[in-house]
């Protein structure tokens, strides 16, 4: 591998990779397909920069931050790296926006797979997509 290469992979990451969603019930594919970007891509970067950003601007004079806060940033950092997504509801495309993303990440196991999704390295390998 090259130089060239590993930085390559970084801004291809920012294509994103797709993530459909797994029912946690039954292991299914639940049809639900979010566009996630890589770790590495600008877009990622641009997302934990935000975080710290609003993190600061939550805290009180002593600097602190409730867990509330820091749960709501977190999701919102997750969301920021969701660049798009084919959802629907009663067959209808659900519209893709922040607080829609941010609505359907405050679930728990929606999250957990967004967010390893997010983290795995492999998953925006070169040839993965």
């Amino acid at each position: 591998m090259q130089m060239s290469d590993v930085l390559a992979n970084a801004v291809d990451q920012d294509k994103g990779a797709d993530l459909n969603l797994i029912a946690p019930w039954d292991g299914q594919p639940t049809g639900m397909i979010l566009t996630i970007v890589g770790p590495d891509s600008e877009t990622a970067r641009r997302a934990d920069i935000a975080l710290v950003d609003e993190l600061s601007e939550m805290a009180d004079l002593d600097g602190r931050v409730t867990a509330d806060q820091r749960a709501a940033a977190k999701i919102n950092a997750l969301a920021r790296r969701v660049i798009r997504w084919d959802v629907q509801e009663d067959d209808k495309p659900v519209p893709f926006d922040t607080k829609a993303v941010t609505k359907l990440l405050a679930v728990g196991w929606v999250r957990e797979q967004v967010d390893a999704f997010a983290g795995d390295h492999r998953n925006f390998a070169p040839g993965a997509r």
